[in-house]
């Protein structure tokens, strides 16, 4: 049904009515593989997620009484307002009846970046307690969240920093927006920095920046957007979550301001689930249990029990070494926060439109293959085990192609941040969280200084004149 949603089996019906939304045509060899696989409906194409083995038996039931029409499988997708706390059930209504298959494929592959599609989709199953629907409705809620409230692709990560500094001719309100994004990331309001005990990347979030009605709304949002999808930038398997530090040395009431802690709740419930590893409250004072107590009460219980006090920093060194705590916190590291300003020019890449072209090609002929294989997959049902063994070493052959090619496309797609003037991810998607590479950098000239000093011939002085 997944497939469907996305276009590449070619049918599609809207859940929010009953004439079906237009979609683009699929392409030969496609409509060839749904011809192929209408044949044999022992297996429903939810299965492209994997039902635990308990669930078949039903899932085949539901399929042999079907008409063999996937707008039936779509159609009959509970969608109950009993769990729909973050309201994407509208969401995914709004998304199959306003966008084309095609559109919310696109949104689907623009997601998925360097991740492995197979791990993506686990997030929102895992989310969903392993209940497909439930994890399809979130899924393409998030891209709908994504592509036309947001604009996380086409705005916030492809204008980034520089595209803020630079807007000296938008409207009033939306160089406002622009410049309250910009003093929040001069302040530091939060940051990236280094790695937790589990190897996680860490936020810092310093709360006794914050003041309400200091910055725009708006602003809050992408700023809270914008940290994310950078952390997700710092994400490598088999790390695939971080660790957010609430530094509340100073707190008052005065910092409280409850908007954008709802909107963070609703991003990591909602929109990147299964994305927060640990979560630490550093030093909070007592003024905070209170805040806390209504807090909580927000929270997915699982999420919940991510949050961790730590009121000093011996119990804050349980979750992160002293050593890769900052000096500013109580740690070892002698590092502080520092914003590096915009560059002009160092977005130049992203004008370079014939690479960008050559390389998005080669990444569609990535997908198209990668979606072959899921087909082939779902049709093949219960295949001997060396044979799905087979398809999984291709799909993740390709997956591993796939994130090669984002590397090479990031420069033309995604502004550079902070984190890139200041060498921390590296071109190719390399990371360094310490500077080692800056220290190895210098070692090996200094090395060569000293090569070269040695090997250079001795200048003959008057001495040896005779």
């Amino acid at each position: 049904m997944a497939m469907s949603v996305f276009g590449v089996d070619g049918a599609r019906q809207s859940i929010a009515s009953d004439v079906p939304t237009p979609a683009s045509a699929p392409a030969a060899a496609n409509e060839a593989a749904v011809a192929e696989g209408r044949k044999d409906k022992r297996k429903s194409r939810l299965n492209l997620f994997k039902r635990n083995k308990g669930d078949k038996d039903a899932e085949t039931d539901a399929s042999a009484t079907s008409t063999a029409s996937t707008p039936t499988d779509i159609s009959r997708l509970s969608l109950s307002a009993d769990d729909d706390k973050h309201g994407q059930n509208a969401e995914f209504r709004a998304a199959l009846a306003d966008t084309a298959p095609e559109e919310l494929r696109e949104a689907f592959w623009s997601m998925v970046k360097h991740d492995h599609p197979d791990a993506l989709l686990l997030r929102f199953l895992r989310a969903r307690k392993w209940d497909v629907d439930k994890a399809l409705v979130m899924m393409v809620s998030t891209m709908h969240w994504r592509r036309a409230e947001m604009h996380v692709d086409d705005d916030i990560i492809k204008n980034g920093e520089l595209g803020a500094l630079d807007n000296t001719h938008g409207d009033a309100k939306s160089q406002k927006n622009d410049h309250d994004f910009l003093v929040q990331l001069r302040m530091g309001k939060s940051f990236l920095h280094g790695l937790d005990s589990q190897g996680r990347p860490m936020c810092f979030v310093r709360a006794r920046l914050h003041k309400q009605g200091e910055q725009t709304e708006e602003s809050l949002e992408r700023f809270t957007v914008y940290t994310i999808e950078t952390a997700r930038m710092l994400l490598r398997p088999p790390i695939d979550t971080a660790t957010i530090v609430f530094d509340m040395t100073d707190f008052s009431m005065a910092n409280m301001d409850y908007t954008p802690v709802k909107f963070m709740i609703k991003c990591f419930e909602a929109n990147y689930p299964e994305s927060l590893g640990t979560v630490l409250v550093y030093k909070a004072p007592w003024v905070f249990n209170a805040i806390w107590s209504i807090i909580r009460g927000w929270l997915d219980p699982v999420v919940a029990g991510k949050v961790h006090f730590a009121k000093n920093l011996d119990e804050l060194s349980v979750y992160v070494p002293k050593s890769q705590i900052p000096m500013e916190l109580g740690g070892d590291e002698k590092w502080e926060y520092q914003y590096s300003e915009p560059v002009p020019g160092e977005n130049d890449r992203m004008k370079d439109t014939k690479v960008k072209q050559e390389l998005e090609r080669e990444r569609a002929s990535i997908v198209k293959e990668y979606e072959s294989s899921i087909l082939d997959w779902v049709r093949a049902g219960d295949a001997p085990a060396e044979s799905a063994e087979s398809r999984t070493r291709e799909r993740d052959e390709a997956a591993e192609r796939l994130r090669q090619n984002y590397w090479k496309l990031d420069p033309y797609v995604r502004a550079r941040s902070l984190y890139d003037r200041q060498g921390i991810l590296l071109d190719g998607g390399q990371l360094d969280f310490y500077g080692q590479s800056k220290v190895a950098a210098a070692a090996a000239a200094a090395a060569a200084a000293a090569a070269t000093a040695t090997s250079a011939p001795a200048e003959t002085g008057a001495e040896d004149l005779d």
